[in-house]
């Protein structure tokens, strides 16, 4: 019988003192399964699983100005970005724009995509920090704004970026793994 593969994805959601999220998930990948992933590479295959996962209700879309994660056919933008912001390990869209970002907060924020070797293996990670969901409303959100963030637009980046790294792993290892998602504490704030 052969071994049972492992994979351990790490999770943090909170909500920062100033109302902005903060969310990041990683898992590490043997170096094999990481060869030849790169920061630019894990983006365009994020854009591509989010079209997938969605079944094409929302479409990233990319324009010289930046990327929009659009809503179907639509012009209508979720949420824009400008022009990805490469670098060695990483990858960075900063948020500016769309319907479901606070009209005064959209030059803050930013989703960023990294793989950074290490002694144990890749770490493959995503991270969204100083985002300002408009469901939150403002800089101090009530209760039950804060509820409502947490049972749709957080529960709904959770489920695809847990999903995300686990289907990465899988076509890039070619077989099924044992996953285990754990919480991490990398910022402070109120978990979401």
């Amino acid at each position: 019988m052969s071994p049972i593969h492992r994979q351990e994805i790490a999770c943090q959601q909170v909500l920062m003192e100033d109302a902005s999220v903060f969310s990041v998930q990683w898992s590490i990948f043997p170096a094999g399964i990481a060869a030849g992933l790169t920061a630019d590479l894990l983006l365009q295959r994020y854009q591509d699983y989010i079209r997938h996962f969605t079944f094409g209700i929302i479409r990233p879309v990319q324009e010289p100005h930046g990327v929009e994660f659009r809503l179907g056919g639509s012009g209508l933008s979720l949420i824009s970005f400008l022009p990805p912001l490469p670098s060695a390990e990483s990858t960075a869209l900063q948020i500016c724009g769309g319907i479901l970002v606070q009209p005064r907060q959209c030059r803050r924020g930013e989703l960023h995509f990294s793989v950074v070797p290490g002694e144990e293996g890749t770490k493959v990670e995503l991270r969204l920090s100083d985002f300002c969901p408009l469901i939150l409303g403002s800089p101090s959100p009530s209760p039950i704004r804060r509820w409502l963030y947490r049972l749709t637009q957080a529960l709904i980046h959770r489920l695809v970026t847990v999903r995300f790294l686990i289907l990465l792993h899988r076509e890039r290892s070619g077989r099924r793994t044992a996953v285990r998602v754990v919480r991490v504490s990398v910022r402070e704030g109120r978990p979401t």
